[in-house]
């Protein structure tokens, strides 16, 4: 059974206007539900995960200022969100949501977080509405407690991961793979293992062409043995902040791509949604449900 982790908390209440879709977190859930895609026992409410695993990937001072809410006001303002209690309370269900994940997909081949594939988050501080990196704290959980021996970040927002490339710079066992806008968010890009800078306005066949020259070589020369997978809807022509042109059947064909890739090679395979900034959130809720109905199809 496809199993997804997911929280009423996930749709965190934001200022009025604010441009973050924080919505589109129950919108998905309710409407997989309502299409018969999911029943409701395919849905896990995570809980907080410890902080021995943030503090693996994240620094002491950052956490503390965190859960005491004293971050610096600049760096509140590069995270984007107000703080609040319940906004750390959400950061921590959403990273162990990941990790959960994890262990679901090493029995089942695959799990999906509706929410996470915060990228931007350093060990440091956070940016890009990012605070904690679930996929850097799950990464690290699977390698520490040696469920993997070798893990492939597969990062398609269309902005940079630039967070998790700081973090996994020095560590061999974490290959870092972003394919992100070239002209896009942020603007000074960190150094992954592998970046695949795209041009402004690309299309649905060059950029599947570039993901199929790509990821199957990675797989044959990193040989991992666990993927994370941030399937950012972002890349869709219809982005306020994506600059790239693809269409929803150009999304969707590169979600399944990678699905394959990972049954082909026998991986599980961890899923967290990532970003998307269409004005209509019946446009970025509609890409986001590909995901998982690509999941079930596939997997199940």
């Amino acid at each position: 059974m496809l199993k997804i982790a997911y929280n009423p908390i996930y749709r965190h209440p934001l200022p009025e206007g604010h441009r973050f879709p924080m919505s589109k977190y129950e919108l998905i859930h309710d409407q997989l539900l309502y299409e018969g895609t999911c029943r409701p026992a395919n849905f896990f409410s995570p809980g907080l995960v410890d902080d021995r695993w943030v503090l693996a990937v994240h620094t002491s001072d950052y956490v503390r200022q965190l859960k005491t809410l004293r971050v610096p006001p600049v760096m509140v303002r590069r995270i984007g969100f107000p703080l609040s209690e319940e906004l750390i309370q959400r950061e921590w269900m959403i990273t162990q949501g990941t990790i959960d994940c994890s262990l679901i997909a090493l029995q089942a081949g695959i799990a999906l977080n509706i929410a996470g594939g915060t990228h931007h988050a350093f060990p440091d501080r956070g940016e890009g509405f990012c605070l904690l990196n679930d996929v850097a704290v799950a990464a690290r959980y699977v390698l520490d407690q040696q469920l993997a021996q070798k893990v492939l970040v597969i990062d398609l927002d269309v902005h940079q991961g630039n967070g998790t490339a700081v973090i996994f710079r020095q560590e061999p066992r974490v290959f870092t793979f972003s394919m992100h806008g070239k002209d896009n968010y942020p603007l000074h890009k960190e150094q992954s293992d592998l970046d695949v800078a795209l041009p402004t306005g690309m299309t649905d066949g060059d950029y599947l062409t570039q993901l199929a020259e790509t990821l199957p070589r990675l797989l044959k020369e990193q040989k991992p043995d666990f993927l994370f997978y941030i399937s950012g809807v972002d890349v869709l022509k219809s982005d306020r902040l994506g600059k790239l042109n693809l269409t929803r059947e150009g999304c969707k064909q590169r979600d399944e791509f990678v699905f394959e890739q990972a049954r082909k090679e026998g991986l599980p395979i961890v899923v967290s949604m990532g970003g998307g900034y269409s004005p209509r959130i019946a446009d970025i809720v509609e890409a986001h449900c590909n995901t998982f109905r690509l999941a079930e199809k596939l997997y199940f």
